[in-house]
């Protein structure tokens, strides 16, 4: 018969109900706070280890920072498509300011177009030079 020698280190907890303090081996201990399992004391009552560990709170730090970012990048996509809305918009407005057209009524105002002409002729070699432009990058 042979014979050999076992260290064990034993964490010592105390029942939530009765108070009684009881032995349990580290990594059970360790397994229980982590799944979050109940387990039992020796006369029977029912214990539980609810806090997060560690583990868990850098998880769920991650987790929300993960989300600010994503939340983040969401409002500079959206402020960016905004933006190229309202510079689209404002150019139709211009081209249609241009070629004579109310911005008001919407019709076609021959006395406007003359005006754009004579007045501004900044304003429409200013559009032509933009599509020329925009036309020479594609």
């Amino acid at each position: 018969m042979s014979s050999f020698a076992v260290t064990v280190t034993i964490h010592t907890l105390q029942c939530a109900a009765c108070a009684m303090t009881f032995g349990v081996p580290r990594r059970f201990e360790e397994d229980r706070r982590k799944d979050h399992k109940q387990f039992y004391c020796p006369a029977g009552h029912i214990n539980v280890f609810h806090d997060e560990s560690e583990e868990e709170k850098m998880r769920r730090e991650r987790d929300i920072a993960r989300q600010q970012v994503a939340r983040a990048e969401e409002e500079a996509a959206r402020a960016r498509r905004k933006a190229v809305n309202a510079e689209r918009e404002t150019k139709r407005l211009k081209k249609r300011a241009a070629a004579g057209t109310c911005p008001c009524c919407q019709r076609t105002v021959i006395q406007m177009a003359r005006h754009m002409k004579t007045k501004h002729p900044e304003f429409i070699a200013e559009e032509i030079s933009n599509v020329v432009k925009m036309k020479a990058k594609k």
